[in-house]
Protein backbone atom coordinates (compact mmCIF):
# COMPACT_ATOMS: atom_id res chain seq x y z
CA UNK A 1 0.00 0.00 0.00
CA UNK A 2 1.37 3.60 -0.88
CA UNK A 3 -0.69 4.88 1.77
CA UNK A 4 -0.29 3.35 4.37
CA UNK A 5 3.09 1.36 3.42
CA UNK A 6 2.15 -1.79 5.99
CA UNK A 7 -0.31 -3.72 4.35
CA UNK A 8 -0.56 -5.72 0.95
CA UNK A 9 -2.04 -3.64 -1.31
CA UNK A 10 -5.49 -4.76 -2.91
CA UNK A 11 -6.63 -1.79 -4.76
CA UNK A 12 -5.21 0.48 -7.38
CA UNK A 13 -6.53 3.37 -8.55
CA UNK A 14 -7.74 4.01 -12.08
CA UNK A 15 -6.87 7.57 -12.01
CA UNK A 16 -3.51 7.86 -10.56
CA UNK A 17 -2.30 4.13 -10.43
CA UNK A 18 -1.31 4.31 -6.81
CA UNK A 19 -1.77 0.95 -4.65
CA UNK A 20 -4.04 0.74 -1.48
CA UNK A 21 -5.19 -2.09 0.93
CA UNK A 22 -8.14 -0.75 2.14
CA UNK A 23 -11.03 1.98 2.05
CA UNK A 24 -9.71 4.02 4.57
CA UNK A 25 -6.36 4.29 2.63
CA UNK A 26 -8.39 4.96 -0.30
CA UNK A 27 -9.80 7.73 0.49
CA UNK A 28 -6.38 9.03 2.60
CA UNK A 29 -4.98 8.86 -0.86
CA UNK A 30 -7.77 10.59 -2.70
CA UNK A 31 -7.48 13.66 -0.11
CA UNK A 32 -3.70 14.07 -0.32
CA UNK A 33 -3.41 14.04 -3.79
CA UNK A 34 -6.94 15.41 -4.86
CA UNK A 35 -7.87 12.44 -6.67
CA UNK A 36 -10.64 11.59 -8.52
CA UNK A 37 -10.92 7.97 -8.44
CA UNK A 38 -12.32 7.96 -12.18
CA UNK A 39 -10.16 7.14 -15.08
CA UNK A 40 -8.78 9.66 -17.48
CA UNK A 41 -10.18 8.30 -20.66
CA UNK A 42 -7.75 10.93 -23.02
CA UNK A 43 -4.83 9.79 -21.10
CA UNK A 44 -2.19 8.74 -23.79
CA UNK A 45 -1.06 5.11 -24.07
CA UNK A 46 1.90 4.44 -26.77
CA UNK A 47 1.77 1.95 -29.04
CA UNK A 48 3.34 -0.62 -27.78
CA UNK A 49 1.22 -0.56 -24.46
CA UNK A 50 -2.26 -0.30 -26.46
CA UNK A 51 -3.85 -3.78 -25.86
CA UNK A 52 -7.85 -4.72 -26.99
CA UNK A 53 -8.93 -3.08 -23.58
CA UNK A 54 -7.50 0.30 -24.56
CA UNK A 55 -9.31 -0.04 -28.14
CA UNK A 56 -12.52 -1.23 -26.64
CA UNK A 57 -12.13 1.77 -24.35
CA UNK A 58 -11.80 4.26 -26.77
CA UNK A 59 -14.75 3.24 -28.84
CA UNK A 60 -16.81 3.20 -25.82
CA UNK A 61 -15.40 6.97 -25.60
CA UNK A 62 -16.38 7.62 -28.87
CA UNK A 63 -19.77 5.91 -28.62
CA UNK A 64 -20.33 7.95 -25.13
CA UNK A 65 -19.62 11.45 -26.96
CA UNK A 66 -21.61 10.66 -30.20
CA UNK A 67 -25.22 10.10 -28.09
CA UNK A 68 -23.91 13.21 -25.75
CA UNK A 69 -23.75 15.02 -28.78
CA UNK A 70 -26.95 13.90 -30.71
CA UNK A 71 -28.37 14.95 -27.26
CA UNK A 72 -27.31 17.94 -26.73
CA UNK A 73 -28.26 18.51 -30.53
CA UNK A 74 -31.75 17.87 -29.36
CA UNK A 75 -31.97 19.98 -26.26
CA UNK A 76 -34.61 22.50 -26.43
CA UNK A 77 -32.29 25.20 -25.39
CA UNK A 78 -29.99 24.69 -28.62
CA UNK A 79 -33.13 25.85 -30.46
CA UNK A 80 -34.02 28.46 -28.22
CA UNK A 81 -34.38 31.60 -29.84
CA UNK A 82 -33.15 33.88 -26.67
CA UNK A 83 -30.15 31.19 -26.52
CA UNK A 84 -29.05 31.56 -29.64
CA UNK A 85 -29.44 35.47 -29.79
CA UNK A 86 -27.61 35.54 -26.68
CA UNK A 87 -24.48 33.45 -27.82
CA UNK A 88 -24.64 35.21 -31.62
CA UNK A 89 -24.64 38.67 -29.39
CA UNK A 90 -21.31 37.34 -27.54
CA UNK A 91 -19.56 36.30 -30.39
CA UNK A 92 -20.04 39.56 -32.31
CA UNK A 93 -19.15 41.27 -29.35
CA UNK A 94 -15.71 39.22 -28.88
CA UNK A 95 -15.29 39.57 -33.12
CA UNK A 96 -15.55 43.34 -32.79
CA UNK A 97 -12.72 42.98 -29.82
CA UNK A 98 -10.64 40.93 -32.05
CA UNK A 99 -11.22 37.93 -30.53
CA UNK A 100 -12.73 34.70 -31.46
CA UNK A 101 -15.15 33.13 -29.33
CA UNK A 102 -15.95 29.73 -30.41
CA UNK A 103 -19.44 27.93 -28.20
CA UNK A 104 -19.57 23.87 -27.78
CA UNK A 105 -22.84 22.32 -27.77
CA UNK A 106 -25.46 22.49 -24.82
CA UNK A 107 -24.42 19.20 -23.21
CA UNK A 108 -20.80 19.78 -22.62
CA UNK A 109 -19.31 20.47 -19.43
CA UNK A 110 -17.53 23.88 -20.74
CA UNK A 111 -20.69 25.33 -22.21
CA UNK A 112 -23.15 24.25 -18.60
CA UNK A 113 -20.42 26.20 -16.48
CA UNK A 114 -19.69 28.87 -18.75
CA UNK A 115 -21.05 32.65 -16.79
CA UNK A 116 -19.53 35.02 -19.28
CA UNK A 117 -22.12 38.34 -19.83
CA UNK A 118 -21.64 41.39 -21.81
CA UNK A 119 -23.13 44.70 -20.52
CA UNK A 120 -23.98 47.02 -23.52
CA UNK A 121 -24.43 49.92 -21.02
CA UNK A 122 -20.91 49.59 -19.72
CA UNK A 123 -19.47 48.15 -23.32
CA UNK A 124 -17.93 45.55 -21.17
CA UNK A 125 -17.11 41.97 -20.94
CA UNK A 126 -17.73 40.07 -17.70
CA UNK A 127 -15.61 36.68 -18.13
CA UNK A 128 -15.93 33.77 -16.57
CA UNK A 129 -12.09 32.53 -16.11
CA UNK A 130 -10.38 29.32 -15.00
CA UNK A 131 -6.88 29.66 -12.68
CA UNK A 132 -4.62 26.82 -13.03
CA UNK A 133 -1.72 26.85 -10.78
CA UNK A 134 0.06 23.44 -11.98
CA UNK A 135 2.72 23.01 -9.89
CA UNK A 136 0.19 22.82 -6.88
CA UNK A 137 -1.95 21.21 -8.33
CA UNK A 138 -5.06 23.69 -7.82
CA UNK A 139 -6.96 25.66 -9.50
CA UNK A 140 -9.89 28.30 -9.01
CA UNK A 141 -12.78 29.53 -11.04
CA UNK A 142 -13.76 33.18 -11.37
CA UNK A 143 -17.26 34.87 -12.29
CA UNK A 144 -17.86 38.35 -13.85
CA UNK A 145 -14.32 39.15 -14.33
CA UNK A 146 -14.55 42.88 -15.81
CA UNK A 147 -12.41 42.51 -19.12
CA UNK A 148 -10.15 46.00 -18.39
CA UNK A 149 -8.91 44.55 -15.06
CA UNK A 150 -5.52 43.77 -15.35
CA UNK A 151 -4.07 40.02 -14.95
CA UNK A 152 -1.82 41.24 -12.19
CA UNK A 153 -5.03 42.42 -9.93
CA UNK A 154 -6.34 38.99 -10.77
CA UNK A 155 -4.00 37.18 -9.35
CA UNK A 156 -3.54 39.60 -6.41
CA UNK A 157 -5.71 37.20 -3.62
CA UNK A 158 -4.03 33.78 -4.83
CA UNK A 159 -0.07 34.63 -5.16
CA UNK A 160 0.55 37.82 -3.17
CA UNK A 161 2.05 37.20 -0.32
CA UNK A 162 0.19 40.17 1.54
CA UNK A 163 -3.30 40.53 -0.26
CA UNK A 164 -4.27 36.57 -0.77
CA UNK A 165 -6.77 34.67 1.20
CA UNK A 166 -4.41 32.79 4.32
CA UNK A 167 -5.74 29.43 3.16
CA UNK A 168 -4.99 29.76 -0.67
CA UNK A 169 -1.66 31.28 0.05
CA UNK A 170 -0.91 28.25 2.07
CA UNK A 171 -1.97 25.86 -0.58
CA UNK A 172 -0.35 27.80 -3.35
CA UNK A 173 2.67 28.76 -1.23
CA UNK A 174 5.45 27.99 -3.77
CA UNK A 175 3.68 30.84 -5.83
CA UNK A 176 3.41 33.10 -2.83
CA UNK A 177 6.86 32.41 -1.86
CA UNK A 178 8.58 33.00 -5.15
CA UNK A 179 9.77 36.21 -6.77
CA UNK A 180 6.76 37.81 -8.90
CA UNK A 181 8.75 38.42 -11.63
CA UNK A 182 8.91 34.37 -11.62
CA UNK A 183 5.45 33.61 -12.35
CA UNK A 184 4.43 33.25 -16.42
CA UNK A 185 0.84 33.10 -17.46
CA UNK A 186 0.29 30.99 -20.27
CA UNK A 187 -2.43 30.59 -21.76
CA UNK A 188 -3.11 27.48 -24.67
CA UNK A 189 -3.22 28.01 -28.53
CA UNK A 190 -6.18 26.64 -29.58
CA UNK A 191 -6.98 24.85 -33.27
CA UNK A 192 -3.59 22.88 -32.85
CA UNK A 193 -3.12 19.39 -33.37
CA UNK A 194 -3.31 17.46 -30.41
CA UNK A 195 0.71 16.18 -30.24
CA UNK A 196 1.15 20.04 -31.05
CA UNK A 197 0.42 21.56 -28.00
CA UNK A 198 1.07 25.12 -27.72
CA UNK A 199 1.10 28.47 -25.28
CA UNK A 200 0.93 31.79 -25.62
CA UNK A 201 2.30 34.19 -22.73
CA UNK A 202 0.51 36.88 -21.77
CA UNK A 203 1.24 40.22 -20.26
CA UNK A 204 0.52 40.37 -16.35
CA UNK A 205 0.35 44.54 -16.65
CA UNK A 206 -1.72 44.37 -19.21
CA UNK A 207 -5.76 44.14 -18.98
CA UNK A 208 -7.34 40.92 -19.54
CA UNK A 209 -9.31 42.46 -22.95
CA UNK A 210 -5.68 43.05 -24.33
CA UNK A 211 -4.29 40.15 -23.62
CA UNK A 212 -7.28 38.28 -25.03
CA UNK A 213 -7.52 40.15 -28.58
CA UNK A 214 -6.20 38.07 -31.39
CA UNK A 215 -6.72 34.36 -29.40
CA UNK A 216 -9.15 32.05 -29.79
CA UNK A 217 -11.42 31.10 -26.80
CA UNK A 218 -13.68 28.06 -26.69
CA UNK A 219 -16.33 29.13 -24.10
CA UNK A 220 -14.20 31.12 -21.69
CA UNK A 221 -10.32 31.68 -20.91
CA UNK A 222 -8.58 29.50 -19.31
CA UNK A 223 -5.12 30.71 -18.00
CA UNK A 224 -2.00 28.50 -16.68
CA UNK A 225 0.44 29.99 -14.08
CA UNK A 226 3.74 28.22 -13.82
CA UNK A 227 6.81 29.69 -12.48
CA UNK A 228 10.11 30.31 -14.74
CA UNK A 229 12.29 28.20 -12.21
CA UNK A 230 10.58 25.29 -11.77
CA UNK A 231 10.87 23.28 -14.85
CA UNK A 232 8.01 22.05 -17.57
CA UNK A 233 6.84 21.29 -20.71
CA UNK A 234 4.53 23.54 -21.86
CA UNK A 235 5.96 25.08 -24.94
CA UNK A 236 5.23 28.74 -25.60
CA UNK A 237 5.83 30.42 -29.12
CA UNK A 238 7.67 33.89 -29.13
CA UNK A 239 5.99 37.12 -29.26
CA UNK A 240 5.95 36.87 -33.58
CA UNK A 241 4.48 33.03 -33.33
CA UNK A 242 7.82 31.23 -33.95
CA UNK A 243 8.76 28.33 -32.34
CA UNK A 244 11.11 28.65 -29.42
CA UNK A 245 14.86 27.83 -30.48
CA UNK A 246 15.41 24.87 -27.91
CA UNK A 247 12.20 22.61 -28.27
CA UNK A 248 10.78 19.80 -25.90
CA UNK A 249 10.22 16.14 -27.46
CA UNK A 250 7.77 16.00 -24.40
CA UNK A 251 4.74 17.97 -26.11
CA UNK A 252 2.07 16.55 -24.92
CA UNK A 253 2.12 17.15 -21.29
CA UNK A 254 -0.26 15.90 -18.71
CA UNK A 255 -1.66 19.52 -18.74
CA UNK A 256 -2.66 20.04 -21.95
CA UNK A 257 -3.74 16.00 -21.89
CA UNK A 258 -6.35 17.15 -18.84
CA UNK A 259 -7.31 20.22 -20.48
CA UNK A 260 -8.29 18.52 -23.51
CA UNK A 261 -10.19 15.90 -21.79
CA UNK A 262 -12.33 18.38 -19.70
CA UNK A 263 -13.14 20.24 -23.39
CA UNK A 264 -14.36 16.73 -24.77
CA UNK A 265 -15.92 16.08 -21.35
CA UNK A 266 -19.83 16.01 -22.00
CA UNK A 267 -20.84 14.80 -18.72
Amino acid sequence: CETCSKEEAKYRCPRCMKYSCSLLCVKKHKLALSCSGVRDKTAFVSVNEFTDLNLLSDYRFLEDVGRTADAAARHCLVHSPATKRLLYCLRNKARGCNIELKTLPVGFTKRRENSTTFNSVENKFYWHLKLIFPHCDAEYTLKGVPDDKTLADILKPYIDPVESDPVVCQRLKIYTASPQSDVRILMKIENRTRNSVRYNELDASRSLLDNLKGKVIIEYPTLFVVLKTLKNDMVVLGQDGSEPAENSDSESSSLSSVEEGEIRDSS
